[in-house]
């Protein structure tokens, strides 16, 4: 079902988001009717819905229950195994693992917006034209967009390839989702429209509103960075760093390792043993490439050839690539998403709201305590509206390619569409 909304020219919009935590799906929308922040909204032209897989079994009854009470044009959401928003007394909340209702209705003058749903199981060819995956979208040739949410269900193939040919169809626009929480009920885990379904469903938008992305990989390098010497689809079989023993055709993967773990203090080596990564950058092997600073795609060690010191990695590698080991803590994530938020508020405009596809390990597994995440981005922008999941996999850009994550936290900030606070006018940030 595809539908378009334009409004004016606008650019006073309008967010507001709650969160219910009651057992009883009637009851928590109940209350989230009764909340201040939504009372007597009106009309949005958005509407997104994120539910606790506590209510799986319910999810055909989520939306009929909530058009009852609340009017939107464009509705979607999905289930996860938590629920991210902002409690009746104004404070960021992670609900993780209880029951959850989250509600964010959002008014858009001047956006132009289309909802699309697509078979994951009738993607356009890769190797054809761009066309085919923008009408994906609901768009046409020359229809302009500035940023695209996507959800997708966690039963559906494809995923790498939808991705792939959306970054093709939308070159340089910002994608950010996530993937919903599997469960035992009947149905997929998507929330389309009026009902629940499969494959992907997602928001063009377009107009006076653009998307900024933000994606907090949660790690920190350790050791030299190497080059990839030899490899076959995933699997690594020889390294080359600068600074440590090799031969000319490279090293064994492991003994890398072993070489970068000897250098670690304690309580690194400790991390290795359940926080060990690897990052690949995307360009070729140089010094400066090495100096740039410039971030790595963070992907998971998932397997390790005793026989020849091989490692497998949750990506395809290539010769030449650059890799580098990487370790993930909480002390690490807090610093990290702190960094890229400020950069964020220090370069560009106020946003009217977020949203947070959270990794489902983050929250109290990584930090040790509840809404470490929510409550950096209401440090940073305070009284910001937000709502938000915990994922099965989160998707967002590194250097303008779309990745699918695990264990991250990537960031959709809805603002206005203005140039780089350096050239555009101040504005005040909505309440919601």
């Amino acid at each position: 079902m595809l539908s378009w909304l334009q409004r004016g020219q606008s650019k006073s919009g309008e967010w507001r988001s709650a969160l219910a935590s009651d057992a009883s799906l009637e009851q928590a929308i109940q209350d989230l009717d009764q909340q201040a922040s939504l009372r007597g909204f009106g009309p949005a032209d958005l509407a997104v819905v994120f539910i606790s897989t506590s209510f799986a079994s319910e999810l055909s009854r989520v939306l009929p229950l909530l058009q009852r009470r609340f009017q939107a044009t464009h509705w979607l959401g999905c289930c996860g195994g938590g629920v991210i928003g902002v409690d009746r007394q104004g404070q960021s909340c992670e609900l993780e693992q209880q029951p959850a209702v989250g509600l964010s209705l959002i008014r858009l003058p001047g956006a132009v917006l289309q909802s699309f749903h697509i078979d994951l199981r009738n993607l356009p060819d890769l190797d054809g034209p761009r066309e085919p995956w923008r009408q994906l979208a609901g768009m046409s040739h020359g229809d302009a967009i500035n940023g695209l949410l996507l959800l997708v269900d966690p039963g559906s193939s494809g995923i790498k390839d939808l991705l792939g040919g959306l970054d093709y169809g939308f070159a340089g626009v910002p994608k950010v989702g996530g993937i919903a929480a599997p469960h035992g009920g009947a149905g997929g885990s998507l929330l389309f429209q009026d009902k629940p379904c499969t494959g992907a469903i997602g928001l063009a938008i377009g107009g006076d509103w653009t998307v900024q992305a933000v994606v907090a990989q949660g790690c920190r390098p350790v050791g030299p960075v190497f080059e990839v010497k030899e490899a076959k689809r995933n699997v690594v079989l020889k390294l080359q760093a600068h600074g440590l023993k090799a031969t000319t055709d490279g090293q064994a993967p492991v003994g890398c390792l072993q070489e970068v773990i000897a250098r670690l203090d304690a309580a690194d080596r400790e991390l290795v043993r359940h926080s060990l990564f690897v990052g690949l950058a995307s360009n070729s092997f140089s010094l400066a490439a090495e100096e740039s600073g410039d971030d790595f795609l963070v992907r998971a060690i998932v397997g390790v050839d005793p026989r020849n010191g091989a490692i497998a990695v949750a990506d395809s590698i290539r010769v030449g690539q650059r890799l580098q080991f990487h370790l993930r803590d909480g002390r690490t994530s807090r610093a990290e998403l702190q960094h890229l938020l400020e950069q964020q508020r220090q370069t560009r405009l106020p946003p009217l709201g977020a949203f947070c596809f959270a990794c489902v390990g983050r929250g109290r597994s990584l930090y040790g305590e509840p809404d470490v995440d929510s409550g950096l981005c209401r440090t940073t922008y305070p009284h910001l509206p937000i709502g938000g999941l915990f994922c099965s996999g989160e998707i967002g850009p590194i250097h303008g390619v779309t990745h699918l994550h695990g264990f991250t936290a990537s960031w959709s900030f809805l603002c206005p569409k203005e140039a780089d606070r350096s050239t555009a006018a101040p504005s005040t940030p909505s309440k919601g």
